[in-house]
Order: C-alpha cells, then sequence, then structure tokens
C-alpha cells in the first residue's frame, strides 16, 4: 500500500498519546486517587500537593485522552475515570516498574512496614482468614472513598479517626491495614499507631485498585 508508512505512522502515534499522559508523576497520582472514586479538582490539589490551576491542566491532559470523565454537581465538578481499564492500565504499570527498576523496589522498601508485608499471592487466605474473623481488615482512607469501593469484609475507620476509634478493635486479632495502594503511606501510618498501642497490625500493600473491585463506570 502506497500509503502504508503514514498509516502506521498515524497509528503510532495515537496510541502514543496515551504514554504521554501516563508520563507525568503527578498525572499518575491523580488516575490513582481517581482509582479510589470521583473526585473535584479542589480535592485532588489538596492530595497531590499542587495548584488547583496546574491540576486543572494535568485533569485536561486526561480527559482529551479520554481517561477521565467530569460531571456538574451543583457547583462542583466532578472527575472519574472513564472506566475500569485505566485503573487496570495504572496497576499494569506500576506493578512492571516494580519488577523492572531496582530503584523502586529500593524506595519501596524504605516504607515497608516489616519484610512480610502482604503481597497479592496472599489474598485467598486473606479473604478465607477475614470471613471466619480471625482477622480485621481495616481501610483507613477516608469514608467516602470507602462508600465507593472495598476490599471485602472490610471495615472503615479514616486514618484521621483511628487514634479516637482503638476501642473498635480487638486485640486478640491480627489487624491488616490498607489504603490506597502501594505508595500511599496512610496504612503505613496507620500499623506504626497500631504497634504503638500493642496491637499485632501488618500493612497490605494493594489497595481496590489492585483487587480489581473499582465499581465499572
Amino acid at each position: 500500500m502506497k500509503d502504508a508508512r503514514n498509516i502506521k505512522d498515524l497509528l503510532y502515534e495515537q496510541v502514543a498519546r496515551i504514554g504521554k499522559v501516563f508520563s507525568s508523576p503527578k498525572r499518575l497520582e491523580l488516575v490513582e486517587l481517581l482509582c479510589q472514586g470521583e473526585k473535584t479538582v479542589e480535592v485532588l490539589a489538596r492530595e497531590v500537593s499542587i495548584s488547583v490551576k496546574l491540576t486543572s491542566a494535568h485533569l485536561r491532559e486526561l480527559r482529551e485522552a479520554h481517561l477521565v470523565e467530569t460531571e456538574r454537581q451543583g457547583k462542583n465538578i466532578c472527575y472519574r475515570l472513564a472506566n475500569k481499564a485505566v485503573a487496570e492500565l495504572w496497576v499494569q504499570i506500576h506493578t512492571l516498574a516494580e519488577d523492572r527498576l531496582i530503584e523502586l523496589q529500593l524506595a519501596l522498601q524504605k516504607i515497608a512496614t516489616q519484610p512480610d508485608d502482604l503481597v497479592p499471592s496472599d489474598r485467598d487466605s486473606l479473604l478465607k482468614a477475614a470471613r471466619k474473623g480471625e482477622v480485621v481488615v481495616l481501610d483507613v482512607r477516608p469514608a467516602e472513598e470507602y462508600l465507593a469501593a472495598h476490599l471485602p469484609f472490610a471495615r472503615s475507620i479514616p486514618l484521621d479517626e483511628l487514634r479516637q476509634r482503638l476501642n473498635e478493635l480487638p486485640k486478640d486479632r491480627s489487624i491488616v491495614a490498607y489504603c490506597r495502594g502501594p505508595y500511599c503511606l496512610m496504612a503505613v501510618d496507620a500499623v506504626e499507631l497500631l504497634k504503638r498501642e500493642g496491637y499485632s497490625a501488618i500493612h497490605l500493600r494493594d489497595g481496590v485498585a489492585e483487587w480489581g473491585l473499582l465499581r465499572s463506570q
């Protein structure tokens, strides 16, 4: 075909748009946050520690690539992932990076609460233990994120309420705390607090995106 080269260039150029969008650390963090549920630009800006203007610019890039959608709710415009495939791509990207990049592996070791932090291969045994009441699965994300999606059998105690609500947790069972995913530190902080208070606690690195529990958009 005479124009085969031009057609191939166009096809690869379009696919590369997705790679370009995912090349920004802040846009990756925004995607991870939106895996937890829809959020306003103001909330997203606060979470990623940049201005609303810059956050809006990043969200515009994501929207132009059809990775996020918007919906007006009263005076606010809420952003959400276009579909579960976006979250799945995020999980695939960070999983591949963790497998191939020694620098990332070393960085993750710094936030591990202990060497035997639970990993994906433990899911079946974790669910079985949680179902039997042998462990407590604790979601320390904000309550609205828990309501959007959460791990099976998990109970919600947001990190900023944990100290005041410790009496709701049993001391005769292990606590498995999780938050937004492997790069979120809320569960790390929760485990440290629980251990100081005499609880047996462990950090589950995976969040709802890694478990594939997001609601279909």
